[in-house]
């Protein structure tokens, strides 16, 4: 429910918002809470079973009827105080895609766990490679794009795969794409961070394959 409320409550100029909340598969009060929030303009996906984040943003997507599209996890690890600012690229014709990076800019984070900042930034690394951007934190949730270049996606991983073959096939699309600084509240795993070494694997391989051979 604070996911909601600071979503709702941020202000994003004179663009009317919408917010589409995909309930993946949860065990506990998550439905029941989301379905007594008051704000009607929420539009609800409930999936009984966990299918991961990239299923989740197909889903959503299809429901989407604005023309620019920020994906955000309700663990709030990112702030949506920052949306003017990773809108503001976008709002101004400058971009079609914004990255929201972790490493970038003078706002705060979390100091956290060395070996997935190393993965992070070699995941990065292989991704800018692969696509020739210099893109600082490939992995971040903060991805915003058009509704056009999401009509041209075609997403296919169900799980955070998504990172990376969203960041390849973008590249490949020609746009253009910007960073933008943000501040980071990061889980440690005791407080419930999901993401392991084997998704970090999947995204080697995912790097790979709609680099190479999709």
């Amino acid at each position: 429910m604070a996911c909601l409320r600071r979503v709702g409550s941020v202000k994003v100029g004179s663009a009317n918002k919408e917010v589409v909340v995909v309930n993946d598969g949860s065990t506990d009060r998550t439905l029941k809470r989301i379905k007594e929030y008051k704000d009607k303009k929420i539009r609800l996906i409930n999936k009984p079973i966990n299918q991961g984040k990239g299923a989740a943003i197909r889903d959503a997507l299809k429901l989407v009827t604005g023309q620019v599209i920020i994906i955000q996890d309700a663990d709030l690890e990112y702030s949506p105080e920052d949306y003017k600012m990773l809108l503001e690229p976008i709002l101004q014709n400058k971009a079609d895609v914004v990255f929201g990076s972790r490493f970038g800019g003078s706002l705060s984070h979390r100091v956290l766990y060395f070996w997935h900042f190393l993965g992070n930034k070699l995941l990065t690394f292989l991704t800018n490679l692969i696509t020739n951007l210099n893109l600082s934190d490939m992995e971040t949730c903060y991805k915003v794009f058009t509704k056009d270049v999401a009509r041209s996606l075609n997403l296919q991983e169900n799980r955070f795969g998504f990172e990376p073959e969203f960041s390849v096939k973008v590249a490949k699309m020609g746009v253009k794409i910007y960073e933008v600084g943000i501040s980071y509240s990061g889980r440690s795993y005791s407080e419930g961070k999901k993401i392991n070494w084997k998704d970090g694997l999947w995204a080697l391989w995912c790097i790979f394959k709609y680099g190479f051979l999709n």
